[in-house]
């Protein structure tokens, strides 16, 4: 409680000068009356207005600090939200690159192979048409040798039937002669 006298500090211009002034000390401050001076009540009744919204100020000052400390502690939170997000995109963005890079590995692997297999088949059904050519080529071949064996076969069976022929038109006779034995 501050009860000023004007008269004990002279050197002061009002009451509470060079501190801080609290609502309470702003409704209980009395000063010294004049001769002339202003109407106490006036007075009084403006202190006590001013030291309610002095009050409600400081009140108001109050809370707005407790809330400056809550949306700081938000401010914390979404920071440190922010940072687990952003450092889990960034895990997932890197999963998601290995994931596509060993993917493309895999996908050029296979191609790999599959040509790999299908130069294989190539070459092997390559090599079965040759072995089929050449075999087709070895059965022309005796085809052909048994195309002369036959034709031969039936111009000497033509010659040899001729031959008969004309042996059958020439009545040879051979004479017979009678046997001579050696022996008697």
């Amino acid at each position: 409680m501050l009860k000023v006298d004007l008269a004990a500090t002279s050197d002061a211009p009002y009451p509470g000068a060079g501190r801080n002034i609290s609502p309470i000390d702003v409704r209980q401050s009395t000063f010294p009356k004049a001769w002339r001076g202003y109407d106490a009540t006036a007075v009084r009744g403006f202190l006590m207005e001013a030291s309610e919204h002095f009050e409600h100020a400081l009140r108001e000052n109050e809370r707005l600090r407790q809330e400056i400390v809550r949306l700081e502690g938000q401010i914390r939170q979404h920071k440190d939200v922010e940072a687990t997000l952003t450092s889990t995109l960034l895990h997932a963005q890197k999963v998601s690159e290995d994931m596509r890079t060993t993917a493309q590995a895999e996908a050029d692997r296979l191609v790999r192979e599959a040509r790999g297999r299908a130069e294989l088949l190539m070459a092997a059904a390559q090599n079965r048409l040759e072995d089929a050519q050449r075999e087709i080529d070895g059965l022309k071949l005796r085809r052909r040798e048994a195309e002369s064996n036959v034709e031969s076969i039936i111009s000497s069976l033509h010659s040899t039937l001729e031959f008969i022929r004309e042996q059958q038109r020439e009545p040879r006779v051979v004479p017979h002669r009678p046997r001579v034995d050696v022996a008697s």
